[in-house]
């Protein structure tokens, strides 16, 4: 079964988007088209129709697909929760809390859990398009890899290596990569991409011409950089969000997880706030989601947010999702699942209580009818909206605003809900506009517009 492998020099070089368009050209080529990462580390994650947790990055290259998300097409998830654990989840469960260490220990069945899942994919579809993981001469994980050197020998895929050139250095970055790389994998490397270009083509032709005599390997293409609506993985690229005249505060936790909920509320300018920040200057604050939420709690509490916080509360809409709904509760007690037996005191704007007394995780999509009288969703009282749940802890409150879930202040200024989504819903988002006084539409699919980019700008017809 043939396949396709995107690898990349280091990670945001724009592999993601790149498979996105693959998938979608594909697609609409009239192939059976699906995407696969063996491994990935993420704090933007999704959850299937079947209940299982996957990278919200291969969710979205589905969706490229015309297809449902399955956890096969990201068996072994890594959650980074701070001090150098993460959250491992395999196949859409969540198994334990492990160290870096701990984790090339479990190597072995890891390695089998992914070639059973690509597998399983590959006699269900034409064509799989494999996304690599960061860079793809990890010289010191060669042993134990399985996102990249791992994956490519289990898939023998044809390999097209993508270069940031907006970060520079783009030609040392690719020869590099590819002189590094095992014999038996760098005679799978078909071509070389060169992303996020500004400027004229033809400035880049001397260096294009050298590094394919040094490498025998062609550039099929050089990608124009392209502003796009589309939310990267890690934390490091939220500054490229945040905007000076913003009308939406939203908690930095540095545990900050999904962020993706945020992304359709850029139209109305959010920034992401910490010590520094004047919240009274914001029309509303967001308390997100966190891979720890009694950790950024304290955190929270140590930077004094936690008084700034309730400085504003009755005053503009604070609205919790998640990790960011408990924290706004009256208490949080561990039972021994993260910290041992604690009660932590929360910010006391909810009449809710949070109990973590299990290390299983509630993952499933909801429809709820809007029931509650807080402010901005008492707009759209009686409507349904869709999200999903992604969570450790079970909430005890009183009155709830989706119907049996989530809790408003007695004002109905606070609020909190464990629906993730709940912004790219049309009618919360319309309600949030017309609060607020903007414009705020459901953001148009930039996986379309992207991919007529690559088509423009890549030999496509080499690729395939």
């Amino acid at each position: 079964m043939p396949a396709l492998m995107v690898a990349g020099t280091s990670s945001y070089v724009g592999k993601s988007v790149i498979v996105a368009a693959l998938c979608r050209i594909l697609s609409k080529m009239g192939y059976n088209v699906a995407p696969f990462k063996a491994q990935n580390m993420s704090l933007n994650s999704f959850v299937t129709k079947d209940g299982k947790e996957i990278a919200m990055a291969q969710a979205f290259q589905a969706k490229a697909c015309g297809i449902e998300p399955s956890e096969l097409m990201n068996p072994i998830l890594l959650k980074p929760k701070g001090d150098k654990v993460s959250q491992l989840v395999v196949l859409g469960e969540a198994v334990k809390d492990i160290s870096a260490l701990e984790y090339y220990k479990e190597i072995g069945w890891l390695r089998k859990i992914v070639e059973e899942a690509y597998r399983k994919l590959e006699r269900e579809f034409e064509v799989i398009v494999i996304e690599g993981a960061g860079g793809i001469a990890e010289i010191n994980l060669y042993d134990r890899d399985i996102a990249n050197v791992g994956i490519a020998r289990i898939a023998k895929p044809s390999i097209f290596i993508v270069g940031d050139i907006d970060r520079g250095g783009v030609f040392a970055s690719l020869y590099g990569t590819y002189e590094l790389l095992p014999e038996d994998v760098a005679s799978m490397v078909k071509g070389f991409i060169i992303n996020k270009f500004r400027g004229d083509v033809g400035l880049l032709k001397s260096g294009i011409d050298m590094l394919e005599a040094l490498t025998g390997v062609k550039v099929l293409g050089v990608i124009p950089f392209v502003d796009i609506t589309f939310t990267p993985e890690d934390s490091l690229s939220l500054e490229e969000w945040s905007d000076e005249d913003a009308r939406i505060g939203i908690v930095r936790f540095p545990r900050i997880s999904n962020w993706t909920d945020f992304e359709h509320l850029k139209l109305a300018g959010i920034r992401f706030v910490w010590k520094r920040d004047d919240l009274s200057e914001f029309d509303a604050i967001i308390l997100p989601g966190t891979k720890n939420t009694i950790l950024d709690l304290k955190e929270l509490k140590s930077a004094g947010i936690d008084e700034k916080i309730k400085g504003v509360a009755g005053k503009i809409p604070i609205i919790g999702i998640c990790g960011g709904y408990q924290m706004l509760g009256r208490e949080l007690i561990d039972r021994g699942v993260e910290h041992g037996y604690i009660r932590a005191k929360g910010l006391g704007l909810l009449d809710a209580v949070t109990v973590f007394d299990e290390f299983k995780k509630r993952t499933v999509q909801v429809a709820k009818t809007v029931t509650g009288d807080a402010v901005i969703i008492d707009r759209i009282k009686g409507q349904r909206v869709w999200g999903y749940e992604i969570h450790k802890g079970k909430t005890f409150s009183s009155n709830p605003i989706f119907e049996d879930e989530g809790c408003a202040s007695e004002d109905g200024m606070t609020w909190g809900t464990y629906l993730h989504g709940l912004f790219s819903n049309e009618n919360v988002l319309r309600a949030f506009s017309d609060y607020l006084g903007v414009k705020m539409d459901k953001r148009k699919d930039w996986i379309d517009r992207f991919a007529e980019v690559f088509e423009r700008s890549v030999d496509v017809e080499k690729i395939i």
